[in-house]
């Protein structure tokens, strides 16, 4: 393990991490373009969301298990390589369901990348080095998060060769390239004694994940016939069979021992809250300001930078916040920091557009609280021997809350139109936020370590998400 910093093998891990981060933003400002020129429905916009958090989330666990057994490296570049064919199938689809369909191998790619990021950056990283590039991980993770709209903005107003929507699929190809190509250079193989992950446990948790997004996305179109709710049913048994299967297994794909204290488990629920919440805030923003407010895709994306500026700085003030108020006051402020955001939005739907902004910096700012909080406290109240497990569990729990946070959204917004749609939005996304408060009154009250401990485990931890 190499001590010394070398920036190579970074680059390309960052790249990979940038990639898959924005691309489940970037579609957001795209979607009504995609819709005009496709001729798309509604059901279809959200699977475009949706479905990628869902692959993504749904696959996540099993390729980090076979990343360990097969060579992480190995699983990196396939994951790559999936992701650049299917960003290519994407930006030439010539019809809505070949997009959606290029867009699903797209969250397998992500899935497969992942997971073996971080495992590499152990690989390759040890001691003021590893920290350093942990520092620059969790740096790159926000900047495409709060950047996804603004860069699909740019790009699409760029309309290079005539491209439009479809070049925030294309850009990906020459990026994912030059990482491809300096990856079997630049990264070690690593593998590990690990057991194969179980087919039956697989089949069961993405099977139950697909039968609850499935319903939930086309219910309100189709009218709620019989088998949506029979589906829901039957994701509910598959969950239920998936736990059972594990508790059989030595190494199944869900540890949940690991997952039972109080901290962790609070954690989680809060996780997949507000991740519900933050997905379904951004897609219905980016419809509300194009197809209600007339904005185009740049102006719409610049809109978004009074998001994205209060986020960053809140994520940066988070070890702050809960070193003075503890991690169940400081993530239940952050929470509810991002729903007054929300109702100051509730207030300004019908006003200028200059009126957004109060509503928009304040929910940004408390966004980044709580996430950086309840990332912080989930993973830094287990042990090392199980933090492997509660990480890719945490990031399972986000991609799939993601996919679910549209799904749900979709149901009020998409069955109202104009200011009432984003007005019926806003009213589910501060439920989130309540739901995201009530789950941090289970955390831990104010913290017993010293500064220096709290800020060390805050950065560590941001890190980790």
């Amino acid at each position: 393990m190499n001590q010394t910093f070398r920036r190579g093998p970074l680059a390309v891990l960052l790249t990979g991490v940038f990639l898959i981060v924005l691309d489940f933003f970037i579609v957001n400002v795209a979607l009504p373009s995609m819709q005009r020129d496709l001729d798309a429905d509604p059901t279809t916009l959200e699977w475009l969301v949706a479905g990628y958090g869902l692959t993504f989330g749904g696959l996540l666990l099993p390729a980090s298990r076979l990343a360990d057994r097969y060579g992480r490296r190995r699983v990196f570049l396939l994951g790559t390589a999936l992701f650049v064919i299917s960003s290519a199938a994407c930006g030439l689809a010539p019809d809505a369901d070949t997009l959606l369909a290029a867009r699903l191998l797209q969250g397998a790619g992500a899935a497969a990348v992942g997971p073996t990021v971080l495992a590499l950056i152990g690989d390759v990283y040890a001691g003021p080095a590893r920290l350093r590039a942990l520092a620059a991980y969790a740096t790159v993770m926000g900047v495409a998060a709060a950047s996804g709209q603004l860069v699909g903005g740019l790009l699409i107003h760029l309309d290079v060769a005539g491209s439009g929507w479809r070049s925030i699929f294309l850009i990906n190809v020459p990026i994912g390239l030059a990482a491809l190509v300096a990856g079997p250079r630049l990264l070690p193989e690593v593998r590990l004694t690990t057991p194969r992950p179980d087919p039956l446990e697989t089949v069961l948790v993405v099977g139950a994940l697909t039968a609850l997004v499935l319903p939930l996305v086309e219910g309100e179109r189709l009218g709620w016939p019989l088998w949506t709710w029979l589906t829901l049913a039957a994701a509910v048994a598959a969950g239920a069979l998936a736990v059972l299967r594990g508790r059989r297994l030595t190494h199944p794909l869900v540890d949940l021992a690991a997952l039972s204290s109080r901290p962790v488990a609070a954690g989680l629920l809060g996780l997949g809250a507000l991740f519900s919440g933050m997905a379904a805030y951004f897609l219905v923003l980016a419809l509300y300001l194009q197809d209600t407010r007339g904005l185009g895709a740049l102006a719409s994306g610049a809109v978004f930078t009074a998001v994205a500026l209060p986020y960053m700085a809140g994520s940066r003030q988070a070890g702050a916040v809960l070193g003075r108020l503890g991690p169940r006051l400081g993530v239940a402020a952050g929470a509810l920091t991002f729903g007054a955001g929300h109702l100051l939005l509730l207030l300004a739907a019908d006003g200028p557009l200059a009126a957004l902004v109060p509503g928009l910096a304040v929910g940004g700012a408390g966004m980044g609280v709580a996430l950086s909080g309840l990332v912080g406290v989930t993973l830094g109240s287990v042990a090392p021997a199980q933090a492997g497990t509660v990480s890719a569990t945490s990031s399972t729990v986000q991609q799939v809350a993601n996919a679910l946070g549209v799904a749900l959204v979709g149901i009020v917004f998409f069955a109202r139109t104009g200011p009432a749609a984003f007005e019926a939005g806003l009213v589910y996304l501060v439920v989130t936020t309540l739901a995201v408060a009530a789950a941090a009154a289970f955390l831990p009250g104010r913290p017993r370590t010293a500064p220096a401990q709290r800020a060390a485990l805050a950065t560590s931890s941001s890190a980790a998400a």
